[in-house]
């Protein structure tokens, strides 16, 4: 008996093989554009974020103070009064005074704050305090903020001392357009400070820092233990 072996299978041809192997590797290579595109848009989300929540940080840190501005706790057994609740008038940086109750230490204090810009575009804030037991070495200078674009104070005055923001250009409203540049403050005392401060992202990551613009701030507080005196 004679048994034939008769085979219909077909193997694959070289060419066969390249266009699959082609095919493959224009897919790969999409895929891997998608997850670099998605990768670099969440960095710059997440770093326009991070921008965002520091300045915003760095700005309540600031109101802060600023609302503590010229505070006397009026307590006969302090031995510290607040004659000046602002110290520094500038357009670039500003330093205000108040009485600080340390319940750590049980004792009373003169707070001296003083924000700056310095020469690495750091949002530093300098502690300087009065008291019998310093509880910190003095004065104290932390960082706030780094790539600080700009940082700018415009002051609300009351050249009247009638306790209420002058109305600058008269049109019975107040807004921004009455404060005035710390050049322009003079005699006048100042109830209110309008804060505007800008900051960016880190660059030191170029892609992310040519992508994300700078975030500004601008906030205004009224001084109201000046207003209140």
């Amino acid at each position: 008996m004679k048994i034939q072996s008769i085979s219909h299978e077909k193997g694959v041809t070289l060419v066969e093989l390249l266009v699959a192997l082609v095919i493959a590797a224009i897919t790969l290579a999409g895929v891997y554009r998608v997850f670099i595109s998605q990768t670099r848009s969440y960095a710059v989300q997440d770093q326009v974020v991070e921008v965002q929540q520091s300045v915003r940080s760095a700005m309540e840190i600031i109101l802060r103070d600023l609302r503590m501005a010229g505070f006397d706790d009026d307590n006969p057994t302090s031995p510290y009064t607040v004659p000046t609740a602002i110290t520094t008038v500038g357009s670039n940086t500003i330093a205000v005074n108040y009485e600080y109750y340390n319940r750590t230490l049980n004792q009373y204090e003169r707070h001296e704050v003083t924000y700056a810009v310095n020469g690495s575009s750091q949002l530093t804030r300098t502690l300087n305090v009065t008291a019998a037991v310093l509880p910190v070495p003095n004065p104290t200078t932390e960082i706030l903020l780094d790539n600080v674009g700009a940082l700018t104070f415009t002051y609300g005055i009351d050249s009247n001392t009638d306790k209420i923001m002058d109305d600058q250009n008269g049109d019975g409203i107040i807004n921004a357009a009455d404060y005035v540049a710390a050049g322009a403050v003079g005699t006048a005392t100042v109830v209110a400070i309008r804060v505007a401060l800008t900051g960016g992202p880190n660059p030191t990551n170029v892609d992310v820092a040519r992508i994300v613009s700078p975030r500004t701030l601008v906030s205004a507080v009224t001084l109201r233990n000046i207003c209140l005196r």
